[in-house]
């Protein structure tokens, strides 16, 4: 037994045996042949590498073929060939251990335990190569016990074709058009806004058909390869003034609300201009602006998002400190990091973009909403932030993009349509990292930060938002790899590998049924959505439907309580707003009361909550939080055991399960065959085996986690302090999972 002085013997055996060689898979020995979609095609392959499992510090794993092909990395094992799958949420496209070609964001190499980015040709060749995914998966093989041919061609091939930069039509999206036949579900109701019709029902939809008109003076982009085909205008604007600056400097309209408010969006005219041409270009703004200030339009705000807004480089910068967070090798590093964790968090400014991105939609509702004010929205191409803000607005003030083919029209309408830059943005094509920044990620998480908050009024589910993200780097559908209409209707046009000739015919992200089977579906629909009731006619000239789920009015109440706004059947107040003699001014941002935007977001906040009327998020301190499904899925070491929302899904599934089972039973009993179109509800029998992780992945086996890593104790305590604690047990993981979920 030690005195108490003396200090503790260091251990002294050394192993000669790697980790490899303990508690592993044996190599396989039948072949396993990877999956081929249409059009893909096998590039290079290795055998014998070691896939690691990302769990602990014992380096466990399997052996398997490592493959590369025109659309994804794969790894190939023997669970690759057997059909007996557990997970009920597969994905059709994407494997477990697959990576597609556009996912692939940063490939490291080891080398005597350094690890190194690995850019164009090599030297050397690594011993393992760590390979970090866009959707935050990390994987990582070793490659010690592959032949060294192979480790060259596998190496250098998966650098090549997901690093270096290629041509638009490299892409597998066009190799897999020209040779997949088109099944696309016709039953899709999402609008696409491709067609002049599309525009003429929602402008008709929104009622703002009295103010703003469509126009096709785009037809043949000769106006702006930029601009779409079709897109509302105010109808005082002329074609003149529209080809006159090939669209800049006119406001193109987005959104109408109940009152006759409606949102606008305009791109900026060139900084750096010559006087004249400066004056010219003023003068021509001038003259927009006193137009649509007139009768019969609203007042007119503007706001300079390039100025009010962080810049899309300061946006970037932030998420990639941020995501850094998630990207973790092993469970060492995860807990190392752990007791410092909020604040890397607070450092990487993610979280304040969101809240700051927020904050300005809610400015823009309540001058909408409030001052029955029109918002001119400005950017240099209106194709970036004009997308975020336009789209969190009609999200927090138009119930019906809060449904979801409501909200898949609105990404149609806003970005796809709107010209936002996917192809470039995402860096699809590895071209320029100065373009790239995650702009639709960000509008994605807003979004989520709303559906945590008032999960009843949206009828899709967090899984689905995660899904949407992940699909942005599936090159099978051309939702999100082009930059505008008329880059994607130039592209269209090619030979056909079973026409032989003809345009390719994409498929769109919108069709589910691709990616997965009904079962599956079901995980993207939130079953507790309180749907809009339709209202009785008997009572609509009385008094407006009240919703049924205002649990917190009392049931005594006579008067109907003040809503937060709704979007309205009725056309008088924009009727009264259009006849009425009232004189149109011009409103700078300078004229807003400092304390307007405050009062209304606090007095919108006392009231109870209308989910199909407005919905204002909550923005103060620790409400903006950590999108936990999205960025933690992949990290076993925050996993809840049978716990997280999941488990309440579990039941609530179950429930339908059955209720529709009873459903099924009452009609065969009356003879009346149930309905083909009911949703397919997924079987969680074994609900006990889930994890928080879950739909993407099922329980896995608990990490080894240290009651505290030796780095962190040095920070915290002497070694003399760490003698007299030996037996204590301290969990730094607890308030971080707390705050998280």
């Amino acid at each position: 037994m030690l005195s108490s002085g003396a200090k503790a013997a260091k251990p002294s055996f050394v192993s000669y045996i790697s980790p490899e060689e303990i508690q592993i898979k044996e190599p396989i020995e039948k072949e396993v042949n990877p999956h081929l979609l249409p059009g893909e095609l096998l590039l290079c392959e290795a055998s014998t590498v070691y896939k690691y499992i990302q769990e602990d510090g014992s380096n466990r794993g399997t052996y398997g073929k490592l493959v590369c092909t025109n659309f994804k990395i794969a790894f190939l094992d023997d669970d690759s060939a057997s059909d007996d799958n557990e997970s009920q949420f597969k994905n059709k496209i994407i494997g477990e251990n697959d990576i597609t070609l556009q996912c692939v964001d940063q490939i490291y190499g080891v080398y005597d335990e350094k690890k190194k980015l690995l850019t164009g040709q090599l030297r050397k060749y690594p011993e393992k190569l760590i390979i970090y995914c866009k959707d935050l998966r990390v994987f990582n093989f070793c490659l010690r016990y592959t032949k060294e041919e192979e480790v060259k061609r596998i190496v250098s091939g998966i650098i090549h074709h997901s690093q270096t930069p290629k041509l638009l039509k490299r892409l597998f999206l066009f190799s897999y058009a020209s040779a997949a036949p088109n099944n696309s579900d016709g039953r899709n109701q999402t609008v696409m806004f491709d067609t002049l019709e599309d525009w003429r029902a929602e402008l008709e939809r929104t009622k703002g058909n009295v103010q703003y008109k469509v126009v096709t003076t785009n037809e043949g982009y000769r106006v702006s390869e930029k601009l779409p085909l079709y897109f509302v205008v105010p109808i005082c604007v002329s074609e003149e003034s529209i080809l006159k600056y090939e669209g800049r400097g006119i406001p193109i309209w987005c959104w109408s609300c109940h009152n006759g408010a409606a949102l606008l969006k305009m791109s900026a005219f060139p900084k750096e201009q010559d006087d004249s041409t400066s004056q010219m270009q003023k003068a021509f703004l001038d003259g927009i602006y006193k137009t649509i200030s007139k009768p019969p339009y609203e007042l007119l705000k503007t706001d300079d998002l390039s100025s009010s807004l962080p810049s899309l480089q300061d946006i970037q910068t932030a998420y990639t400190r941020f995501k850094q967070l998630f990207l973790i090798d092993n469970s060492t590093e995860f807990w190392a990091t752990d007791v410092k964790w909020f604040s890397l968090l607070e450092s990487t400014n993610w979280l304040e973009i969101i809240r700051r991105v927020l904050k300005k939609a809610i400015e823009v509702v309540e001058c909408l909403e409030r001052q029955h004010t029109n918002v001119l929205l400005i950017e240099d191409s209106a194709t970036d932030l004009c997308c975020v803000i336009s789209s969190l607005v009609q999200v927090m003030m138009d119930s019906y993009s809060r449904t979801k083919s409501g909200f898949q029209s609105l990404i149609q309408k806003e970005w796809v349509i709107g010209g936002h830059g996917f192809l470039d943005r995402c860096n699809h094509l590895h071209n320029s990292d100065k373009e790239e920044a995650p702009v639709f990620l960000l509008l994605l998480d807003c979004v989520w930060q709303l559906v945590q908050q008032y999960p009843a009024a949206f009828e899709f589910t967090e899984t689905y938002l995660t899904v949407l993200s992940d699909s942005l780097y599936v090159p099978i559908f051309s939702t999100f790899f082009f930059n505008s209409q008329h880059q994607k209707d130039t592209n269209t046009t090619g030979e056909s590998l079973k026409t032989q000739s003809g345009p390719f015919r994409f498929l769109t992200v919108w069709d589910w049924s691709v990616q997965f089977d009904p079962k599956a579906q079901a995980f993207l629909n939130n079953p507790l959505y309180a749907e809009k009731p339709k209202p009785d006619k008997s009572q609509r000239k009385t008094s407006r439907f009240k919703h049924q789920r205002q649990l917190s009015c009392p049931l005594t109440q006579t008067k109907s309580s003040p809503k937060r706004g709704f979007f309205r059947e009725e056309t008088d107040h924009l009727i009264k707003n259009i006849l009425g003699k009232r004189i149109g001014k011009f409103i700078n941002s300078s004229d807003e009361p400092p304390n307007s935007f405050r009062e209304f977001y606090d007095s919108w906040h006392s009231k109870p909550v209308d989910y199909h009327g407005l919905l204002l998020p909550r923005i103060d301190g620790p409400e903006i939080r950590v999108w936990a499904q999205r960025y933690l899925r992949w990290i076993p070491e925050v996993q809840l055991h049978g716990g997280g929302t999941i488990a309440t899904a579990a039941k609530i599934l179950d429930l339908m399960e059955e209720v529709q089972s009873l459903q099924v039973k009452m009609d065969e009993k009356h003879s009346q065959a149930i309905s083909g179109d009911v949703h397919a509800v997924p079987m969680l029998r074994n609900s006990a085996r889930l994890s928080s992780l879950f739909p993407f992945a099922l329980i896995q086996r608990q990490s080894i986690k240290p009651a505290l890593p030796t780095s962190t104790w040095k920070d915290l305590e002497d070694e003399d302090d760490l003698v007299k604690r030996d037996d204590e047990f301290v969990d730094l993981s607890t308030d971080m999972l707390k705050c998280i979920y």
